[in-house]
């Protein structure tokens, strides 16, 4: 199908001169949306000769691999993902052999070496330990992508450095490269590269452009009729299609779900009777609205009646339930599961009866400070369940704060987020839009640079002291930098000349050593100067 990630895999692997074979490899293409989100994943592992129990090893982080990467969540990167997971693995192996007979002996325990690429969208994204290797065809010439980790103590002595199993920890070597249509990858064990000859391997794949699985028959037989006495493993990837570079089936296609008109009270919409408008702007239209099933009070909140006709509003605003759905936090906005098909483009959340943090400061102008700790830190916990997600909400702003009427706040409209996994499969030209609000937003955006969660922070600290002033740390001046240089000529004024309750510390607090050193040390002189009469008076006593 064009414009979906598509590829061709041969594999092939054969114990060779071994009594038993110790590699292990595996491949998985999954369905959508886990083939936009989380790609296609090849994997290869080579136990040990030196273990009776490496085949397990490899086995298991073949298998594991294949397993729980795609359980990882769908918003975290391929980097994060798959490391997190090698390094469950390896902490797995190595509390086996620490368990095992061979428990002092690494050398015979649950070790392995692991290569494994991850192709998502348009790039590959590759993790290495150990010594089995990753190659790039190029004509006829295999260009490695790797780096064995064997360290070479002679012509005749050498043994692995890095591997899975070995220690508690591990290094995962990481990598991405950008990749074409037609581009061809090779993944092989040691019994295979150091015999089979690169103009063999390229010729087998050429010969064989839609069998791979017996061109990586014919390069394993090649290396074994040259010598080779290890099991023998190859893994051939060519890329036939790319998608067009957008994750179109994460969120599905706007299209196929008709906009909703503007709603009015007491209408039914989808199963829902409108109560009434909660909020009207450019970007949406929200609605109260009572469900005639279970007659639960929920949030309706369809698109703009502006932006309609742009397909990429329309892809945040499909986002938005997608990123709320996999958030579990009690101060950020929950979805309603749909019990029944959906007609319309629309997003069902829960319905916060309360009033926006704007709203609040304006009723609560000078709040007391330990009101203002406790919605700030609120706020920081919602931010943490965004962050932990690898996902930044970047438009944090009083008007997208709910203050319940129990006084919790809540984190809402994720109209702007990034998801790290899915950014991933942007267009880096389309990266970097600043959608977030002017006098809040972080300067690193407004200079072409990714945000991180301390942008989202920036902007938390901007709020909190807004909340503390009544005015905002830059004034109006901020709407109007750009570069490094306007941001450096910003005047910045300290939140304690408008508010003098501001402390950082209180001052009973402060050491006594820094609100007065000389008379600490006239002190501590005179303790010392008594607890030296005393051993005197002391010893004088003993003598008599």
């Amino acid at each position: 199908m064009p414009g979906e990630l598509q590829i061709s895999i041969g594999q092939h692997s054969d114990k060779g001169r071994k009594q038993t074979n110790q590699d292990f490899h595996g491949a998985l293409t999954p369905g959508e949306p886990l083939l936009s989100l989380k790609g296609i994943a090849i994997v290869l592992a080579d136990g040990i000769s030196s273990s009776n129990v490496s085949h397990i090893a490899s086995e298991s982080a073949v298998k594991s691999f294949l397993t729980d990467y795609y359980c990882t969540s769908e918003s975290w990167s391929v980097k994060t993902s798959a490391q997190r997971v090698l390094a469950a693995t390896n902490s797995w192996l190595h509390s086996q052999t620490r368990r095992s007979q061979y428990s002092y002996d690494r050398d015979k325990g649950y070790v392995c070496t692991l290569s494994a690429m991850v192709i998502k969208s348009t790039t590959a994204h590759i993790f290495h330990v150990g010594d089995s290797r990753i190659y790039r065809l190029s004509g006829n010439a295999l260009e490695q992508l790797t780096e064995d980790h064997r360290l070479v103590v002679s012509s005749e002595q050498n043994y692995l450095s890095r591997a899975l199993g070995i220690n508690p920890q591990i290094e995962i070597d990481y990598q991405a490269l950008q990749i074409e249509k037609g581009d061809l990858f090779l993944l092989a064990t040691d019994g295979v590269y150091e015999h089979a000859m690169p103009r063999f391997i390229a010729g087998a794949i050429n010969q064989n452009p839609h069998d791979l699985d017996r061109a990586a028959k014919l390069i394993v037989d090649h290396a074994f009729e040259r010598g080779s006495v290890d099991n023998l493993t190859v893994q051939i990837v060519r890329i036939d299609e790319l998608p067009d570079g957008e994750a179109s089936e994460v969120f599905g296609h706007s299209h196929e779900l008709p906009l909703p008109p503007l709603l009015e009270a007491r209408a039914v919409f989808d199963g829902y009777r409108i109560v009434r408008e909660l909020h009207g702007s450019a970007r949406s239209h929200i609605y109260l609205a009572v469900d005639t099933e279970t007659d639960a009070v929920v949030a309706l909140k369809i698109p703009s009646i502006d932006l309609r006709g742009d397909p990429a509003y329309l892809k945040r605003f499909m986002m938005e339930e997608w990123v709320a759905r996999r958030i579990d936090s009690p101060h950020v906005l929950k979805p309603c599961l749909h019990s029944r098909k959906r007609n319309y483009l629309y997003v069902a959340t829960e319905f916060i009866d309360g009033q926006t943090l704007t709203q609040w400061m304006i009723d609560h102008p000078k709040p007391e400070l330990e009101t203002v700790r406790g919605i700030v830190e609120q706020i920081a916990r919602g931010l943490r369940a965004f962050h932990r997600k690898e996902m930044l909400h970047q438009d944090i702003r009083p008007d997208n704060i709910m203050i319940d009427k129990t006084g919790t706040a809540k984190i809402i409209d994720f109209g702007s987020t990034k998801i790290t996994g899915v950014a991933q499969t942007v267009p880096s030209d389309r990266r970097d839009e600043v959608l977030g609000t002017v006098q809040y937003t972080a300067p690193e955006y407004f200079q072409g640079e990714s945000g991180s969660s301390r942008s989202d922070m920036f902007s938390l600290g901007v709020i909190t002291y807004q909340m503390l002033t009544g005015k905002l740390p830059y004034g109006s001046q901020v709407a109007k930098a750009r570069t490094r240089s306007q941001f450096s000529k910003l005047r910045y004024n300290s939140a304690t000349d408008y508010n003098a309750e501001i402390q950082y510390l209180n001052a009973s607090a402060t050491p006594l050593i820094e609100r007065n050193p000389r008379l600490f040390w006239k002190l501590l002189a005179a303790i010392l100067a008594c607890i030296i009469l005393l051993l005197l008076i002391s010893q004088h006593g003993i003598r008599h």
